[in-house]
């Protein structure tokens, strides 16, 4: 226990100073962009009647927002603020960018997470069936519909289910988190599930596509080694052999690529709670971006790179863990 805490404490202290760089970066480099964005901010904020606003008001609420400070002392501002805890205030929420983040990520999680898992699954099965019947319908099968999946854009899967399921067929909501019209104290769980499902098999379906190619590849890998020969000629088949000898070398790299799929899960939810207006991270990172909402959507951007580096040092970990090769190295 005490040398994997000093194997692990260091690649934790390591992944900790990366992460305050790439933030720094993130940070710099996406308050730049919004700077020199032609979205003006003010026009934005107000909408509509931004022809009724008077010079003086237009003044009032630069100065209110800081909008009148040169570049570098409105992110020094920001900056300072943030080492505090506060990412400011909404202008389109009225609300702290904290607090609107926690609220959105509370619904977007449960929709990661659970294509995540089934995207995971799926793509796994499938990868090993299409290795273990290499060459046979069932090998071709998969590997079609991952190279057709995987040059599939999100919002495309997401408008065809709508149409199938909730249109033609009628089965499913078309679309939001809770039934329209209805209070919070009257929805129920399975109300939530059937407004989830349609979103969760969009991100599922797209991100199946990897890990079971990668999953299939590995495997075949794996059949043409000699102790999988060997296994063989001793009169081990299907389950049996893929148990003992397949499962742990192609389940570390499966693990490992499904962790550090992170970054492809946040930007499918983005499409995917766009297209069916799920009040989750990613329809609030869009309505930020169109709207001129910079403490939120710069926000949403530090949270999203937090998020997916998380992710990455995740599937490291994990693959330290598993893996006895790597708990007597001397590097991570």
């Amino acid at each position: 226990m005490t040398s994997m805490t000093h194997v692990i404490l260091p690649f934790l202290l390591r992944k900790g100073g990366s992460l305050l760089l790439l933030l720094l970066a993130v940070s710099s480099i996406s308050f730049m962009l919004v700077h020199f964005s032609p979205i003006d901010p003010i026009q934005a904020y107000v909408g509509a009647d931004m022809l009724r606003v008077s010079a003086e008001q237009r003044e009032a609420i630069m100065q209110y927002w800081g909008l009148n400070d040169p570049p570098l002392v409105r992110y020094w501002n920001w900056i300072s603020a943030l080492v505090k805890g506060d990412l400011g205030t909404s202008m389109i929420f009225r609300r702290p960018v904290l607090e609107v983040i926690g609220e959105r990520f509370a619904a977007s999680l449960t929709l990661m997470g659970a294509a995540w898992l089934l995207s995971g699954l799926i793509g796994f099965v499938s990868g090993v069936l299409a290795a273990m019947n290499r060459n046979t319908w069932i090998d071709k099968l998969v590997r079609w519909y991952c190279y057709t999946l995987s040059s599939t854009p999100t919002f495309w899967v997401g408008l065809l289910f709508m149409l199938v399921f909730a249109v033609w067929l009628g089965i499913l909501p078309i679309g939001l988190a809770v039934p329209a019209g209805v209070t919070s104290d009257q929805v129920h769980f399975l109300d939530r599930v059937r407004h989830m499902l349609l979103p969760a098999l969009t991100l599922s379906v797209t991100g199946i596509a990897a890990i079971a190619l990668h999953t299939r590849e590995k495997l075949i890998h794996v059949t043409e080694s000699d102790y999988w020969l060997f296994a063989r000629a001793r009169g081990e088949r299907g389950f049996t052999l893929f148990w003992r000898h397949g499962l742990r070398n192609v389940a570390l790299p499966a693990i490992t690529l499904q962790f550090a799929s992170f970054s492809e899960l946040f930007g499918g939810a983005v499409l995917a709670e766009q297209v069916f207006s799920y009040p989750g991270l990613g329809q609030a990172a869009v309505e930020a971006g169109l709207r001129g909402d910079i403490p939120l959507l710069l926000g949403i951007v530090l949270f999203s790179a937090v998020f997916v580096y998380t992710g990455n040092t995740m599937a490291d970990l994990s693959y330290r863990l598993i893996d006895p090769r790597m708990k007597t190295g001397k590097r991570l």
